[in-house]
């Protein structure tokens, strides 16, 4: 599984240019589904399962939602010496960003700078930073205003750890990918929807949702940590399995979802963690809140250094986390 988070993290792909990473996963998907088709707004729906029982009688429709996109920069600005102003594509914070590498969408490769402040300990606003790549005058600039870059960052291996760009949500894409290689059956008609824009306002999800009208569902994103020296605020550790949310800043998970996740964990005597995130949220909410609503949850993987170059997960709680999903989708969900 490890090659393919590589493959997949590697891949550049910011929030409306998920094309890339799209062609990478549909290649991965394509002899394990009974349906695959690509929506208006670029969304990837790989549909498994039947449909209908013996009975001829509709089944449940569950919606599993991984976004692909990843956050990014975007040039607003070529001053005279070259250098490239930018604003963040989906949540961008400068403290995680001197020093770090980008790759535009023309394949141009800078380095990200801050302008120097009398007082070192001050964070500074998203407008103090800029993109040097290399060039001397905005004359014949490689870079135009509204050119798309991503963070240039190669995966790292470290055992169990790994590390790379775009964790946040390849790693959910890896997840549901193993997923639809490890599912042999279901009784139920699944959509794992591999979804755009979701870190500029969950809008895949929201459209997505509407065209399939799921009667339940659930996203497969990462999560905070609370395991590194005076981390507060969130007691999740790498290592300790899949976190499955109860609340984060924009959604409540459905009790009874809830309730399914645990059951399938303690069933399938796999480790999980409960997660209560302060801020943020995922595809859950906008699912949740399509047509006349949704019941949704989330299957969380527990990921360090969250909107850096290079986000850490545990690959035991990916390992794991595949596992609950297969058993989720295995038996009847009775709610």
């Amino acid at each position: 599984m490890k090659q393919l988070i590589q493959k997949l993290t590697e891949t550049f792909s910011p929030s409306g240019y998920e094309s890339a990473i799209r062609d990478v996963i549909r290649a991965e998907v394509k002899d394990l589904a009974d349906e695959i088709r690509v929506d208006a707004l670029g969304n990837l729906i790989v549909k498994k399962g039947p449909g209908k029982n013996a009975g001829s009688e509709p089944v449940k429709r569950i919606m599993i939602a991984a976004h692909m996109d990843e956050i990014g920069v975007i040039a607003t600005h070529v001053d005279e010496n070259g250098f490239v102003r930018f604003t963040g594509i989906g949540g961008v914070y400068p403290r995680n960003l001197p020093g770090g590498r980008v790759r535009f969408v023309n394949g141009t490769r800078g380095v990200i700078g801050l302008e120097p402040t009398d007082k070192p300990g001050d964070s500074q606003p998203l407008e103090k930073c800029y993109i040097d790549v290399g060039a001397s005058s905005s004359k014949n600039h490689p870079i135009k205003i509204g050119d798309v870059a991503g963070f240039d960052r190669e995966f790292l291996d470290l055992g169990d750890k790994l590390v790379a760009k775009s964790m946040d949500d390849r790693i959910g894409c890896a997840v549901a990918i193993e997923v639809l290689k490890a599912l042999k059956s279901t009784p139920h008609e699944v959509y794992f929807v591999f979804t755009t824009q979701e870190e500029v306002g969950t809008r895949g999800a929201e459209t997505s949702a509407y065209g399939i009208d799921p009667d339940l569902g659930f996203s497969i994103d990462v999560t905070g940590w609370g395991d590194t020296p005076n981390q507060k605020g969130l007691e999740i550790s790498l290592g300790k399995g899949p976190a499955i949310k109860i609340k984060d800043g924009g959604m409540l998970s459905d009790p009874r979802i809830v309730n399914w996740m645990i059951r399938s964990a303690e069933k399938a005597k796999l480790p999980y963690q409960r997660e209560v995130l302060l801020g943020g949220t995922t595809d859950a909410r906008a699912m949740q809140l399509v047509r006349s609503g949704v019941p949704v949850g989330c299957v969380s993987i527990p990921c360090r250094y969250v909107h850096t170059p290079s986000e850490m997960v545990d690959h035991r709680d990916v390992l794991n986390a595949v596992k609950l999903i297969v058993e989720m989708l295995s038996h009847e969900v009775e709610l």
